[in-house]
């Protein structure tokens, strides 16, 4: 099925809404434009026309999905917390608002059989236009050398304070060349700038200075900042602390928490 641009808001505008509300964004793209930026080994095996969705959570997730789940004891002791969350969303949402179509959706913690992601998040996020996807190729002449530095998105509203969750991707519907692909606001745009956010992001990525590269419109509680900053194994205890988890949960989220540990907040 081809549509328009038009079309295109038509088709997710409801689920936009619905996701809006529980603390997530989504942005339209067509699979040929992550394809064309990627090695043929992350290719998406679907067609050039294909539309796709990114999901990211917005900091207000923690508090209008993530703290209502987890006191709901649906989380089950194989998964972490905020994978659950996140994947419990995003299927009530696709069955309520696409019944009749086919999406195939890709979360940022699975893994291919070869032990790739199943998708490049940060590479979705920015040709969708949602967050600059900054990296070591976009400085002229970068002080580090042969050194490995790793790329980061920033988004125009949020900065860091954001995470990349799932790529959803329409079986059968085709988007026309209406459908024109936009760059992400460019929002640390002096060469200073960039590096100073891959130094922070590389070599100071634990006090997530990283994140506050330009002024936020949003960014973590107190309560999320501390559940984040808490070793995986003991968020469970917290989570019981603050009245969320019984003792038998605390259990299950220690011996799940050991066993997938989840460092980085995003």
């Amino acid at each position: 099925m081809a549509i328009s641009s038009e079309r295109v808001e038509d088709l997710i505008g409801t689920f936009r809404e619905s996701l809006k509300a529980r603390g997530f964004e989504i942005y339209p793209f067509k699979v040929g434009w992550y394809n064309a930026v990627v090695s043929g080994a992350h290719q998406l095996s679907h067609s050039a026309d294909s539309l796709a969705l990114v999901l990211l959570s917005t900091p207000s997730m923690f508090e209008r999905s993530f703290l209502p789940f987890v006191q709901s004891q649906r989380c089950e002791a194989v998964r972490d917390p905020i994978d659950q969350c996140t994947a419990h969303t995003v299927s009530s949402s696709v069955s309520l608002c696409f019944p009749d179509q086919s999406v195939d959706v890709s979360y940022d913690y699975e893994m291919l059989p070869s032990r790739r992601p199943k998708f490049l998040a940060q590479t979705a996020a920015h040709v969708s236009g949602a967050a600059y996807y900054y990296q070591k190729s976009d400085i002229p002449n970068p002080p580090w050398g042969d050194r490995k530095m790793f790329g980061v998105c920033i988004h125009p509203r949020l900065g860091g304070w954001f995470a990349i969750r799932a790529l959803l991707v329409f079986k059968d519907v085709q988007v026309g060349e209406e459908l024109q692909q936009k760059d992400p606001p460019d929002c640390v745009s002096s060469q200073e700038d960039r590096i100073e956010l891959l130094e922070r992001f590389n070599l100071r990525w634990r006090d997530w200075s990283y994140r506050d590269i330009i002024p936020t419109e949003e960014s973590y509680s107190p309560q999320q900042r501390e559940y984040f900053l808490t070793p995986p194994g003991q968020r469970g205890a917290l989570l019981r602390q603050w009245g969320y988890l019984t003792e038998s949960d605390t259990e299950k989220q220690s011996s799940t928490n050991k066993h997938f540990p989840k460092d980085e907040p995003c």
